[in-house]
């Protein structure tokens, strides 16, 4: 009966991760996964990477990454990157990839409003080893017991490609900023059956936050006394993806060069239940030479449950090119989170 009872959990959980996108806990410090107008949006060459391993304590894990590349070009008012996603679910080895090209164009509205248009088109691979994969047919409920499968049903051409469009706006001054995602604009044919239709559904995004200055202090070095940077943000984000929504509500308190932040992730859905999902502690540092490294810990608050699922990690790291760093305090960019 355990047995059967996880082979049905993990249908229902598999379902739910092959219609839905990934998300990151540190969604910021994946700024152009998040929205494609983010692009540029720090004024400085930087690259970032982010990794999530989720679920740990289950047979069967998700495991996410992310990688980017972007660049503010002045003189032209525009951003531009490179970005690379992927995943991996260990039940069917259901590997997706993308690879997507980055644009968007700032436009100033006023003395301190802005207004970042992006868009980004990508390359996308999707792929899979059914063998492992128990279907509702080997699931003897009166037994309590799977039954072997067959293996007719599963298609011999587990690989899909496919181009994809997103695209954002995002509008900031220098203590609020809202921005709106669309991804999976061309809504791609995803099914590994032949002649069957199943598009990948629309993920739109909505999310924003304010910044308040706190009283700056002082660091002392050892050799002098430098001025800290203080600030307490809030923010949120907004996510759904056909059938699923959620809602993630936060904040995060920055004290030169330490991070803290807290997160709740969670948002009654459609059918009536609850989606109660994590709260998220968020701990990273700055670091001079433009290095910032993050980490975050999701507590299950659904019925999965934090002991029996293990929780999720998420690491990130970003780097600001050092030989730009010169003109930081001359930049104009957006006062979103670290994270």
């Amino acid at each position: 009966m355990i047995r059967l009872f996880a082979a049905i959990l993990i249908m229902i959980f598999t379902k739910a991760v092959n219609g839905q996108d990934i998300q990151f806990s540190q969604f910021y410090a994946s700024p152009l996964f998040l929205n494609p107008a983010f692009a540029g949006s720090a004024e400085v060459s930087r690259f970032g990477v982010n990794f999530r391993n989720q679920w740990p304590s289950l047979d069967q894990t998700f495991i996410a990454y992310s990688a980017y590349f972007d660049h503010f070009v002045a003189e032209k008012n525009s951003g531009v990157g490179i970005i690379v996603n992927g995943s991996y679910q260990t039940l069917s080895n259901l590997a997706n990839n993308e690879v997507g090209l980055v644009y968007a164009y700032r436009l100033k509205l006023g003395e301190k409003f802005f207004l970042h248009m992006g868009a980004q088109g990508s390359f996308a691979t999707r792929s899979a080893a059914f063998d492992e994969v128990v279907l509702s047919a080997q699931l003897d409920i009166d037994r309590g017991v799977v039954l072997p499968g067959s293996g007719a049903a599963f298609p011999e051409d587990r690989t899909r490609t496919f181009l994809d469009l997103h695209s954002g706006l995002l509008f900031y001054n220098d203590k609020v900023w809202l921005g709106l995602s669309g991804h999976h604009l061309a809504q791609p044919n995803i099914s590994y059956l032949e002649g069957a239709i199943d598009p990948l559904a629309i993920r739109y995004s909505m999310h924003g936050g304010i910044k308040f200055d706190l009283p700056k202090g002082f660091i002392n070095d050892y050799v002098n006394n430098t001025r800290q940077d203080r600030t307490l943000a809030f923010a949120f984000n907004y996510k759904r993806q056909g059938l699923f929504d959620q809602l993630d509500l936060g904040a995060e308190l920055f004290f030169d060069p330490v991070i803290l932040g807290l997160w709740y992730r969670g948002l009654p859905t459609r059918i009536g239940l609850p989606n109660n999902e994590a709260l998220i502690a968020m701990l990273g540092f700055l670091f001079e030479s433009g290095v910032q490294v993050g980490y975050s810990y999701d507590f299950t608050l659904s019925a999965l449950g934090w002991r029996s699922s293990g929780g999720a990690h998420e690491v990130s790291i970003r780097y600001d090119f050092v030989n730009q760093l010169w003109g930081r305090n001359k930049r104009k960019s957006l006062p979103s989170l670290k994270f």
